[in-house]
């Protein structure tokens, strides 16, 4: 009777049989796989911003530039006093190839496409003079067996070969753009002439020296160029077999080239020696475990592994460095093949659609040519590692490439408008209007 005849005055609680709702408790928790979805999107977001690949570029090609010359003063320094040089003596000549390819990719960030377009004629002209050069004697030299360099005075020495990989790829461009504005790339003579004639003349003037590996990149340069133009398969497999029957002949005819094919794989040195330096590359590697033994703590480069500072550096890495710093030199030229093919892919100029994906090809083939041959998975071509190998000549053409690259990037419409708009020139004005003016008197 009490709790009948008491007042109702208070709220009343909502009941869960009237109202159908459930007294507030714990939120629920997120699906399984939510943070990841938004960690994922949020990634993509951030890739798909205009000046990504613009920074992505010009990230990886500096970062590659300065671990590289970190790990050439690294590798070189015993090979400098065997010759009874200093111990800087390679990283000082690379770091001198360094700055000037640091102006020469400066240069051709801020340069136009048109006059990109233009240097193309000129530059193949003065390449292919150079490589004629070579082959005359008492003005071209030989290195380690190859006919491929010409001596300009003192310590250096230019290889012209370098400059044509870069030649090729801006005439490609340059021709192949001016025939798809005029519709011709329809003509099967007019997909091939002049391309394939004058990549030929190169690989020609190459092979004169003995240079295989240079001329399997410019190779693969031709094929990249083709591939884009859109070639028929037809076409394409045509130019495939007979660069193919060539390279056979090549292989065949030398031995030094059969004893490096017979080297894939090899994990102990021939009774006779061979197949050593491919063999201790690999030791290199295995040795570095997880981290590796420290920066110079090599034990390789104490002359057991031949070329530690320019084909197999890779190797040093390795040891050094360990299996983190293979990754991280793996991943950055990842992430410099995935930048060049987002601006090869996304713009609509032709030349620049040509020269990118060129670009991208000769870095991307010539360092899985590089790192393959020091797994044993590939023969060794004796190829450089693109922006990280000891050389001046194989590194001012990749910087200059690096900074077309650059250039190109820079050229997308939204890349433009979010640069201007990061001027300081532009934020300035744009503060400017946001402030209101005061009255006079006011502080």
């Amino acid at each position: 009777m009490a709790l009948r005849s008491r007042p109702a005055t208070g709220p009343r609680r909502p009941s869960a049989a009237r109202g159908g709702s459930r007294a507030p408790g714990p939120s629920p928790r997120p699906p399984r796989g939510a943070a990841l979805r938004r960690t994922y999107e949020r990634v993509r977001r951030t890739w798909d911003r205009p000046l990504t690949a613009y920074y992505v570029i010009l990230g990886a090609g500096l970062l590659l530039t300065v671990l590289g010359l970190v790990m050439v003063y690294s590798a070189s320094m015993i090979k400098a006093l065997q010759l009874s040089r200093p111990s800087t003596y390679f990283f000082r000549k690379q770091f001198l190839a360094a700055v000037i390819g640091a102006g020469l990719m400066l240069l051709a960030a801020k340069m136009p496409v048109k006059l990109h377009r233009a240097l193309a004629y000129p530059l193949l002209v003065v390449t292919v003079f150079l490589m004629v050069l070579v082959q005359v004697p008492g003005v071209g030299m030989s290195v380690n067996g190859n006919q491929n360099w010409i001596y300009i005075g003192g310590p250096f020495q230019l290889q012209p070969s370098e400059f044509g990989k870069l030649a090729l790829i801006l005439w490609g461009a340059d021709l192949i753009a001016r025939k798809q504005e005029k519709r011709l790339l329809t003509q099967w003579k007019h997909m091939l002439v002049p391309l394939v004639p004058g990549a030929f003349m190169l690989l020609g003037l190459i092979m004169l020296g003995g240079d295989m590996g240079t001329a399997i990149i410019l190779t693969a340069i031709l094929f990249g160029l083709l591939w884009l133009a859109g070639a028929p398969t037809r076409l394409f497999a045509g130019v495939l077999v007979l660069a193919g029957a060539l390279a056979f002949l090549f292989i065949k005819t030398s031995p030094n080239r059969m004893s490096r094919l017979a080297c894939m794989g090899a994990s102990e040195p021939t009774p006779e020696g061979g197949c050593w330096q491919a063999v201790h590359g690999i030791y290199a590697l295995a040795s570095g475990g997880w981290f590796g033994y420290g920066l110079g703590a090599s034990v390789e480069k104490w002359g057991q592994l031949p070329e530690p500072h320019t084909d197999f550096i890779f190797a040093i890495t390795g040891e050094e460095l360990g299996l983190a710093g293979t990754l991280s030199v793996l991943a950055l030229f990842a992430a410099l093949g995935y930048a060049g093919i987002r601006v090869a892919g996304r713009t609509e100029d032709p030349f620049v659609r040509y020269a990118a994906g060129g670009v991208t090809t000769w870095i991307m083939v010539q360092a899985m040519i590089n790192i393959g041959a020091v797994l044993g998975l590939l023969p060794i071509a004796g190829v450089p590692l693109p922006l990280f190998s000891y050389g001046g000549s194989a590194l001012l053409p990749t910087m200059f490439a690096v900074g077309l690259m650059i250039a190109f990037a820079r050229q997308d419409p939204a890349a433009k408008a979010a640069l201007a708009v990061r001027r300081p020139g532009v934020r300035w004005k744009t503060m400017r209007r946001r402030i209101k003016k005061r009255p006079s008197g006011e502080r």
